[in-house]
């Protein structure tokens, strides 16, 4: 009789990615995916901690399983990731949802098979979260969901420690894979025809960090050279280790895509200093300058926090400001979201709600706006386009250029996985429409 799973996956590409190695155990263990929690045998939650409503939302999935659990004592409900990793929350997940049968956290996923089946073998729960412990450990093998697209991991945690993120407390501190692995598991990856690639890690410019004889540029380039038609994409950048080298490599490769992204979080050296982000707006500035110089079309995105602490209306404008200056491809603008564990929870004048409410409906008008415009410029041109789904509801298929963009067009073939040159004759916000040529 076959037995199902379902995995439910909060928040960054690097729990999507975690999600894909927990499909990975479950599938060896026997079990089929499915859509449906209420067709599950286990169910587990890859949850995020990053804002609380990512938090909140997880909670609430959780407690929604309570009756169906109830219905269906033989069902495994599973719970790892960020949140679990938080000091003391996995004792209280399990107060409020005793039925949970299993609790990990990011540094033991895997060791997920052998949590499943000693739930298996007793009717207690087993929970179980463990420290950092500052070691790489073999990685587990994936059952990879995201043709054609593709997830590499190349650093864990993070050792930078900005006041509002609660990552390095929960992913530990920083540790880089052998670059070895990393060349080996891209090529394989390639030979598999998987398209595209993207390095995974909280501060991709930080690899290595003296523990390798490698650094990431060089990485880079090595796993450009490879043979085959791909992109190489890359994430995330912390903006005061973004190098000329690192610019350079990306210029001289055909393979790297011409997009970048760099968070910037905040336009005032003021909240940037509150923020520990150790760079300035002018650094920031020049970063781009320098990536502009060598790669005038480059498509930069990033990530804004509005309503963080002691943000006066001035600190705000300067983030507006930094917005214009920029001309950012496309942004994730989020609002402050206060963090227990973290420095800036302590922080005295927080931000009023309503307050934080009017800048994020501001600054999203703003980046819209400069979205669309760009958009509009890809109007008339032939890009090329890597499909990636099938969108039913719009009853076209859909894939991204190198800049990231969206497009979505009609063929009269299967072209999931290919390389299509698209004729762009409409936009809206950030999607393009096209047809094939």
């Amino acid at each position: 009789m076959d037995k199902f799973y379902h995995i439910v996956t909060y928040g960054c590409q690097m729990n999507v990615h975690e999600s894909e190695k927990i499909a990975g155990i479950l599938s060896e263990l026997g079990y089929k995916s499915s859509d449906s929690m209420e067709k599950a045998d286990i169910v587990v939650f890859n949850t995020c901690c990053i804002r609380e409503n990512a938090e909140n939302h997880a909670f609430g999935n959780i407690g929604m399983l309570k009756k169906l659990k109830a219905a269906r004592r033989d069902m495994i409900i599973a719970v790892g990731g960020c949140l679990t990793q938080q000091l003391g929350k996995a004792g209280d997940l399990h107060d409020k949802f005793p039925y949970v049968d299993i609790i990990f956290g990011t540094h033991n996923l895997g060791k997920l098979k052998d949590y499943i089946l000693k739930k298996q073998s007793q009717k207690k729960a087993v929970i179980e979260v463990v420290d950092d412990d500052g070691k790489v450990y073999q990685e587990t093998k994936s059952l990879r969901t995201s043709y054609p697209n593709a997830w590499i991991n190349i650093t864990y945690g993070c050792n930078n420690f900005c006041t509002y993120c609660i990552v390095p407390y929960v992913r530990g501190r920083e540790r880089s894979r052998r670059s070895a692995d990393i060349i080996a598991e891209a090529k394989e990856l390639i030979a598999l025809g998987y398209k595209e690639i993207t390095l995974l890690g909280q501060n991709v410019n930080s690899y290595a960090n003296g523990t390798e004889d490698i650094s990431f540029p060089e990485l880079l380039q090595k796993i450009a050279e490879i043979d085959g038609k791909f992109r190489l994409r890359f994430m995330t950048s912390h903006p005061k280790d973004f190098s000329e080298e690192l610019v350079k490599v990306i210029a001289d490769n055909p393979k790297i895509c011409k997009c970048v992204h760099l968070p910037v979080q905040s336009g005032s050296d003021k909240i940037l200093r509150a923020m520990n982000r150790r760079y300035t707006s002018a650094d920031y500035v020049e970063k781009v300058a320098t990536l502009k110089e060598y790669i005038p079309n480059c498509a930069i995105t990033t990530d804004l926090i509005v309503g963080f602490p002691g943000e006066t209306d001035d600190d705000f404008k300067a983030t507006l400001n930094l917005v214009n200056k920029v001309g950012f491809s496309s942004a994730f603008s989020f609002v402050y979201s206060k963090r227990d564990g973290t420095v800036a929870a302590k922080m005295e004048n927080q931000i009023p709600a309503e307050v934080s409410k009017q800048r994020i409906m501001e600054l999203i008008s703003l980046v819209n706006s400069n979205t669309r415009e760009q958009s509009e410029k890809y109007i008339g041109k032939t890009v090329e386009i890597l499909c990636e789904d099938y969108d039913k509801k719009r009853g076209a298929y859909l894939g991204r250029d190198e800049f990231g963009r969206m497009a979505y067009f009609k063929s009269d073939k299967d072209v999931i996985g290919e390389f299509v040159n698209v004729l762009i004759d409409g936009a809206n916000g950030i999607s393009l429409f096209g047809k094939i040529v």
